[in-house]
């Protein structure tokens, strides 16, 4: 069982085509398969927002494939920073708000 100080957390915005590509049921399903957890949603501006966390090399693994996406996607640019982790989360979600 990973522990509150084994887990990494990231806070991420990403830019590019990534909305109307399926960038974030993307995104949950591949989170989900790696045990994650945390949320992905669309923003008014065109970028999507994720927050993950999980194990560090999961998390990282994850964070490599949000650099290309779901086919159709173009991920132009992604901003990163790591957080602390959240108690709140036991599963990944797409969010809607």
């Amino acid at each position: 069982m990973t522990t509150q100080s084994d887990k990494k957390a990231v806070h991420a915005f990403i830019s590019g085509k990534v909305q109307g590509v399926f960038y974030r049921s993307s995104t949950c399903d591949e989170a989900t398969g790696l045990g994650l957890e945390g949320w992905v949603k669309n923003l008014p501006d065109g970028r999507v927002e994720l927050f993950a966390q999980g194990p560090a090399e999961l998390v990282d693994r994850l964070l490599e494939w949000c650099k290309v996406g779901p086919p159709a996607a173009r991920v132009d640019n992604i901003e990163l920073e790591v957080v602390e982790p959240k108690d709140e989360y036991t599963s990944f979600e797409v969010r809607f708000r």
